[in-house]
């Protein structure tokens, strides 16, 4: 049987982790309480869709932004609450309504677009009267595109409240590391392993530039409205690829050439993770074992926390990390 391979998101004061058949979510509540939840799939996470090479990517995409939007804002919720509110996951604020969702992942995505796949154009067509080759401005387009992501995310990460939530972002990923080497789920365990993973956002982000520069290389310098154009028509088709190379990368990481094609994401990791405290480390502990328990999975002999919401439905293949 093909494994399953665990993947998920660090959210405020929390961590999700997508299942086979569900969401299993944890979050600190401030009276020190872990709050845990279980939310089924979308729809279209079953779909034929998901399993057809390059669409996928796109349908992985559009599943991490909707289940991204929902799990951030129902995390904020929590960690928000009172601190003497009830500690139950019952009591737990509800999820962000599924329209709010739409309209915020449609906004981020075009701001995403706009800052780091139309700016980057604009920027190297401004300097076609100095830089007369077409292959010399795409390429400038493409370093452009990366010194942006680079400078944002190293920005947002010297923000106080974000780098808590990379230390999640570090324990998420140790935590599917002790996962996947069938450790029991206990904190000892879990910090013995990095906090880079090949299957991660960030690797995804980096791998969607190195994908644009080559794909944008090959389209020439025509009229800027048409470069445009063509650039968001390849959008999804970079995302399609992009989701390949990280799926194989993450599938076939003991390859030592996988590893060295694969070193410079997980070298970008350090700007997205932290060494993560030993209660944010119970947290991911804590959303593995929902997760797991939802889909029914087995759960490593002398796990820390192994009681868990009983399954809620859906159906899906893998997550990125």
């Amino acid at each position: 049987m093909k494994p399953f391979f665990y993947g998920g998101q660090a959210l405020i004061e929390g961590v999700m982790i997508r299942g086979g058949r569900c969401i299993g979510l944890a979050v600190r509540h401030p009276n020190g309480a872990v709050v845990r939840s279980t939310w089924p799939l979308p729809g279209f996470s079953s779909s034929k869709a998901r399993q057809a090479p390059l669409v996928r990517g796109v349908v992985v995409l559009l599943e991490a932004l909707l289940l991204g939007m929902r799990a951030l804002s129902y995390s904020a919720q929590v960690a928000a609450a009172p601190a003497d509110e009830a500690k139950d996951a019952s009591a737990a604020p509800s999820s962000m309504p599924s329209g709010a969702v739409w309209g915020s992942m449609a906004v981020a995505f075009a701001l995403a677009v706009a800052l780091f796949f139309l700016l980057p154009l604009f920027a190297a067509r401004s300097l076609d009267a100095v830089v007369p080759s077409a292959v010399l401005s795409n390429l400038l387009e493409g370093l452009i595109r990366l010194a942006l992501v680079l400078g944002y995310i190293a920005v947002i990460g010297r923000v106080g409240e974000v780098r808590r939530v990379f230390a999640y972002h570090g324990a998420e990923h140790m935590t599917i590391h002790a996962y996947e080497h069938g450790l029991p789920l206990q904190p000892q365990n879990v910090r013995q392993f990095s906090t880079a993973h090949p299957r991660c956002g960030t690797a995804f982000i980096l791998v969607v530039v190195v994908i644009a520069v080559l794909s944008h290389a090959l389209l020439g310098r025509p009229p800027l409205w048409i470069g445009v154009l063509v650039r968001l028509a390849l959008i999804p088709i970079i995302a399609g690829i992009s989701y390949e190379v990280i799926r194989f990368s993450g599938a076939h990481a003991d390859i030592p050439l996988v590893r060295w094609v694969m070193a410079p994401s997980l070298a970008l990791q350090a700007l997205t993770t932290r060494k993560p405290e030993d209660d944010q480390v119970e947290v991911a502990i804590a959303a593995m074992t929902t997760a797991l328990e939802g889909d029914g999975a087995p759960v490593a002999p002398g796990t820390s926390d192994q009681e868990a919401p009983a399954p809620s439905g859906g159906a899906g293949e893998e997550g990125r990390t």
